[in-house]
């Protein structure tokens, strides 16, 4: 394809750079966590082949010592390509084969770009395809971002929220359904809701991350496994377990790992499932914190920064309303990922470099908005009691405590009393004449009507 000039200051070769030319997409660059990922799998065929002789130690060695340096992001500077390039990830893959080749050279105290005594094709590559070597690096990243970003962040929101309901079970409150008053429960069995649907979610997420482990190093180019060696699949497998302390395995049917990318719709979708439960409560949030004054206000955000350029001492729910859009977000990256995977045509799924990236990014802004969340913004919520007290006391269906002892429509009268004359509910049930202050005392006691804990009635 003749000569291209390449940055004499750059690990990379010719493939990285017309890929630079001619996917001068955007701004949207291949996540670095791909290529720490992309690492592994690199050393792992190195050590593989190694060991069954195909290539010289000495070899495997400097290739994996070069694997390690971009596995721990010391070569991050020279992995520049964009999202936006071949459906393949063969511009991503060939850019670690010629940043691994070249660096390798220059230990061995070669000439750069000369692809002597490391190849980036026939040593880096050895054994590999560019279709089966990015999803196996697309399943290594994304479970490790799943385990070791996002997981342990959820979970900590969670001891958070399940300590706030803690503190909160004996604290009554008015219920609300349909956005309007309902019979009463605990501020700590509200709370207690929230932390159980992202327990449920995470629960989700764990099972779903399982179908990352199978991976399809070994099929090459189309599944057969051509130029992989007989127990390549298998050996390299165990090899990248081994190197990343997950229970790796080869996939069993490696047609269906090049064509389709299930697995990766699956880590999605256990994504979503999270995003869902954290629009719910950060939702939750906002409108139980809004006013101060003429809105709900029964929670008191913390004040982390000025709310408005115009309205002097105006403070909002800031780290709410992130969360609603890392959600919206990933909700959105989701159905990008759905429909990339079902482009897979005949022997293989060119739609890989925006399912990963939209898989990284949802994992990455879920990973840090719920840090935030919980450090800005949970942690430092505070119950306003007074408000809750009024809003227990003036409400109408605590009437709801009535019906077992008066029947259904006599409360429902007794409600229409007291909403239509503006009366509390007591004096309207008085005014009813269907029972006296002592028998309305002993039935309406809102602390009765909440149930237990977190079991509810």
């Amino acid at each position: 394809m003749g000569e291209i000039e390449v940055p004499a200051n750059k690990y990379w070769g010719a493939q990285t750079q017309r890929s630079l030319i001619h996917f001068s997409i955007g701004t949207d660059r291949m996540p670095l966590p791909l290529y720490h990922a992309y690492g592994v799998v690199k050393k792992a065929a190195a050590l593989v082949n190694a060991a069954d002789g195909r290539m010289p130690q000495w070899k495997a060695d400097l290739i994996a010592r070069v694997a390690d340096e971009v596995t721990a992001g010391k070569l991050d500077d020279h992995f520049p390509l964009f999202v936006w390039q071949t459906g393949s990830g063969t511009q991503t893959n060939m850019n670690v084969n010629e940043v691994i080749a070249n660096r390798a050279i220059q230990l061995a105290g070669g000439e750069i770009g000369s692809k002597k005594p490391v190849h980036p094709n026939d040593d880096v590559n050895m054994g590999q395809s560019s279709n089966d070597s990015f999803p196996t690096a697309m399943h290594v990243v994304t479970l490790l971002e799943i385990e070791d970003r996002l997981i342990p962040s959820v979970e900590k929101l969670i001891e958070t929220i399940h300590s706030k309901a803690d503190e909160w079970m004996d604290v009554v409150k008015i219920g609300r359904t349909h956005l309007q008053d309902a019979v009463p429960l605990t501020v700590g069995q509200e709370w207690s809701g929230w932390a159980s649907l992202l327990e449920d979610a995470l629960k989700n997420l764990r099972h779903a991350r399982e179908a990352l482990f199978e991976l399809a190093a070994g099929g090459t180019a189309v599944g057969t496994g051509l130029n992989a060696p007989p127990g390549f699949s298998k050996a390299i497998a165990r090899k990248i377990a081994e190197l990343t302390g997950r229970p790796f395995v080869t996939a069993p049917n490696k047609f269906a790992a090049l064509s389709g990318l299930d697995a990766m719709v699956r880590a999605s979708a256990g994504l979503r499932g999270l995003a869902v439960p954290l629009l719910k409560i950060a939702n939750d949030m906002r409108w139980l914190a809004s006013g101060p004054r003429c809105g709900l206000g029964e929670l008191s955000l913390p004040e982390n920064e000025p709310g408005s350029s115009i309205m002097p001492g105006k403070v909002n729910p800031t780290q709410c309303e992130a969360m609603v859009m890392i959600a919206t977000q990933v909700l959105g990256n989701d159905n990008t990922v759905a429909v990339a995977a079902s482009q897979g045509q005949l022997d293989l799924n060119v739609m890989r470099p925006v399912i990963l990236a939209n898989c990284l990014h949802s994992i990455r802004i879920l990973a840090d908005g719920c840090h935030n969340f919980r450090v800005f913004s949970v942690e430092g919520t505070e119950i306003n009691r007074p408000k809750l007290a009024q809003y227990v006391n003036g409400s109408v269906m605590l009437v709801t405590a009535l019906s077992p002892e008066i029947g259904y429509d006599k409360s429902a009268e007794i409600a229409h009393i007291a909403i239509e004359h503006d009366l509390s509910l007591k004096d309207a049930a008085l005014k009813s004449g269907y029972l006296d202050s002592a028998t309305f005392d002993r039935l309406v006691n809102p602390l009765d009507m909440v149930g237990k804990g977190t079991a509810g009635a």
